[in-house]
């Protein structure tokens, strides 16, 4: 299961990109997957462990986040 942490939330506060640990390519990042993991809100540093999931569009994002905690 990937890691990462929040580096970039969207103006709106409702996505954000996951700069992966594995140095892999970002992940886009929901805040209903961040609800449906039991927090109400995406903040920058919040580091997540997550499953990958392709979109319609072909891009990765994150699905079946665990909170790891913040590195802030």
């Amino acid at each position: 299961m990937p890691s990462g942490t929040v580096k970039y939330i969207g103006p709106d506060g409702d996505w954000a990109f996951i700069s992966r640990d594995d140095k892999q390519p970002k992940v886009f990042l929901h805040l209903s997957e961040v609800e449906k993991a039991g927090l109400e809100a995406i903040k920058k540093g919040q580091r997540w462990s997550f499953d990958l999931k392709e979109g319609r569009d072909g891009r990765m994002s994150a699905t079946n986040l665990e909170f790891l905690g913040s590195d802030r």
